[in-house]
């Protein structure tokens, strides 16, 4: 995807800047590249959006919309896509909430065989379908270490196989960290976040193994 990628040296941008936010998210919209943010609302997403838009005002902001988020998701959404003056993008999936519903009744339970098709249908078909239409080369994303131990083992700054540039900023802060930058500037947030397809809070989604 990326003729730019082969060329990075991974290693000493991770090294010089994976611990400063502000400076990795300058050098990767430096690169002067087609850029995304991806959010899902949950709590603190604020910071990555304003580090982001401050930096690069109008770049797109992805959500994919699963359907099932809490009425406090959709009003922060409203709320800080209005504060920051966000260019956002929403995905849906394919099929409402209520269609997916009528034929095939509640959200699968994680050891449900179905749950995997569940999670492609309303995430990962639609972050798909986003990145054929944004065609970005520069991803970021709001990611931290402590989410997940596949998260643990990653870098601030790394290139998918297919080439596009996964920037995670935040990466190495601690909640305490992301609670005092949202004081600081003002920033709204969201503490009544449910996603259905990770079921719990340790547990991977799928969008970061599979991109």
């Amino acid at each position: 995807m990326s003729q730019l990628a082969p060329a990075l040296d991974l290693a000493r941008i991770n090294t010089e800047l994976g611990r400063d936010a502000q400076a990795l998210v300058r050098w990767a919209v430096g690169l002067n590249q087609p850029t995304i943010v991806t959010t899902n609302f949950r709590p603190f997403e604020a910071v990555i959006l304003h580090l982001v838009a401050q930096a690069q005002p109008g770049v797109p902001v992805v959500w994919m919309d699963n359907g099932y988020n809490t009425e406090a998701t959709y009003q922060f959404a409203d709320a800080v896509t209005k504060q920051l003056n966000l260019n956002l993008k929403i995905y849906l999936p394919r099929r409402s909430r209520a269609h997916r519903e009528a034929v095939e009744g509640a959200t699968p339970a994680l050891d449900d065989p179905r749950h995997a098709a569940f999670t492609e249908e309303v995430k990962l078909e639609p972050f798909a379908r986003a990145l054929r239409e944004t065609a970005p080369k520069v991803w970021f994303t709001a990611l931290r270490a402590t989410d997940t131990a596949v998260r643990a083992q990653m870098d601030p700054v790394s290139i998918n196989p297919d080439g596009l540039i996964k920037v995670a900023p935040l990466l190495h802060w601690s909640s305490k960290d992301l609670y005092e930058y949202c004081e600081q500037h003002g920033l709204p947030n969201n503490f009544d976040y449910v996603d259905p397809t990770k079921g719990e809070d340790n547990r991977e989604c799928g969008l970061h193994i599979a991109h």
